[in-house]
């Protein structure tokens, strides 16, 4: 029925194990947790949020001597059916930036199937490192966690000291070829073609001249980072928790979408967990919503340090907007499962003079499938990439939009992977910008507590 067994084929009584996932978190939490317990039976995992995982089985070469044939990946609407079928005793919630509610909801599908419900904590899932870790994760998807990992990068690294970020897993492709990705160039993401999302994250730092590693198996990911960095910067994604444990966890809050620093796992517990907690977009966010955030995060952390930021925005060709009609293109998860309705494209796009066009009647395939996935995308097209057909299917929906001008959000350069578009495009980039600064002196200060090993660029 399972992927399960034994070595050797004796027979003990194993605890059955259903992980709910999204290609992420669930692999992590099985990889340190379950993968070398006798006592437990993973049964499958399940799928949600990402596209085209289903259907597919965690492979035998990472899952293990219990798991010969590996463990399958089902679709999450078979979550009682699995249930029923492989005697499932708990079900395991291992993803992430959905609501309190979401959670309950699962967890009352669980029960109802006759299973139990769990969530691993920190203790169990995280993994300790000989370095110091900076962790900087959010309370949802789209809160800014990108440009604050590159500021404080930039920051540590003007220490003298090699910064190796590693992000939380994305891994679509091949997972026997993803163990350990270790890209160090834009050319090493050409070679390892990866998706829009990967490269949304990487080649910012990339351009900066920094290592980012990502993989599925974080303790060899986690080796990997010791030997690039003399500080493993952590950047995690949607609003998931670090995978290692941090010496410095800051937190992104997002008052664009205040008080969802209440409402949405595991946002919630980051907020509660971190030592310092950045309120991004003040500028453009209205002053009762700022003070909403900061008063809740009094609220439910009264000793993390808060650091108040902007998040400015940068136009590549201005000209080519003002009396335009736009097509905004837009970071793919922020605007998605992330629940925003635009993002910085869209705004620079409007404060240029261009009229935004409506994509929905432009889009094709899988695109048009996201549209109706996520109804409240209206205004903007989500850079979806995931897959070949994917790829070409966002190609297509630009190429026959009724617009002058592409204008780009996400941090990946399109041009160098949709090479037949037929419009101009103009490119929108954001970087943070302190209101009061304050991250270098608590950088140094957290850094004093170190003497990080190896040697560093000033050493050289």
């Amino acid at each position: 029925m399972g992927g399960g067994g034994t070595p050797g084929g004796s027979a003990v009584a194993r605890t059955r194990v259903l992980i709910l996932g999204a290609a992420g978190r669930d692999f992590h939490n099985f990889n340190v947790y379950y993968r070398h317990r006798p006592q437990y039976e993973v049964v499958a995992f399940t799928a949600a949020q990402i596209p085209l995982i289903e259907g597919r089985r965690y492979p035998p070469e990472l899952s293990g001597p219990y798991y010969p044939n590996g463990i399958p990946i089902e679709p999450e609407e078979r979550l009682e059916e699995l249930v029923r079928a492989f005697g499932v005793d708990e079900v395991v919630f291992a993803y992430s930036d959905v609501s309190h509610e979401h959670v309950m909801h699962l967890a009352s599908r669980a029960l109802a199937a006759g299973a139990g419900f769990r969530l691993l904590g920190p203790r169990e899932t995280m993994l300790t490192s000989d370095r110091p870790v900076l962790s900087v994760c959010a309370v949802r998807t789209g809160a800014g966690k990108s440009p604050v990992s590159r500021y404080i990068a930039g920051l540590v690294s003007g220490f003298g000291l090699r910064v190796a970020v590693v992000r939380h897993p994305m891994p679509y492709g091949d997972l026997r070829e993803q163990v350990v990705q270790r890209i160090a160039s834009l050319d090493d993401l050409d070679r390892a073609g990866i998706t829009i999302e990967e490269r949304e994250e990487y080649e910012p730092h990339l351009r900066r001249g920094q290592v980012v590693l990502s993989g599925v198996d974080y303790e060899q990911v986690l080796a990997a980072a010791e030997r690039d960095g003399d500080v493993i910067l952590w950047e995690g994604g949607n609003n998931d928790l670090p995978f290692f444990t941090p010496d410095l966890h800051v937190v992104v809050c997002d008052p664009l979408r205040a008080g969802h620093e209440l409402r949405y796992h595991p946002g919630e517990a980051n907020l509660r967990m971190a030592d310092v907690v950045v309120i991004n977009k003040v500028s453009t966010a209205r002053p009762e919503h700022v003070e909403t955030v900061r008063r809740n995060v009094h609220l439910l952390n009264p000793r993390a340090r808060i650091v108040e930021t902007d998040t400015v925005i940068a136009v590549d060709r201005p000209e080519l907007l003002r009396g335009r009609r736009a097509l905004v293109v837009e970071d793919g998860p922020s605007t998605t499962h992330g629940g925003m309705g635009y993002g910085a494209a869209f705004i620079a796009a409007r404060a240029h003079g261009a009229e935004v066009v409506d994509p929905r009647p432009a889009a094709v395939g899988t695109i048009c499938e996201a549209y109706t996935t996520y109804p409240h995308l209206q205004q903007v097209l989500p850079a979806l990439g995931y897959t070949p057909q994917q790829l070409a299917d966002l190609e297509e929906t630009i190429n026959r939009a009724e617009a002058d001008v592409v204008v780009l959000g996400t941090p990946a350069d399109l041009r160098r992977i949709l090479r037949n578009l037929n419009k101009p495009v103009v490119r929108v980039t954001y970087e943070l910008e302190e209101r009061t600064p304050q991250l270098r002196a608590i950088l140094e200060e957290w850094l004093a507590r170190f003497r990080p090993t190896g040697r560093t660029e000033a050493a050289t």
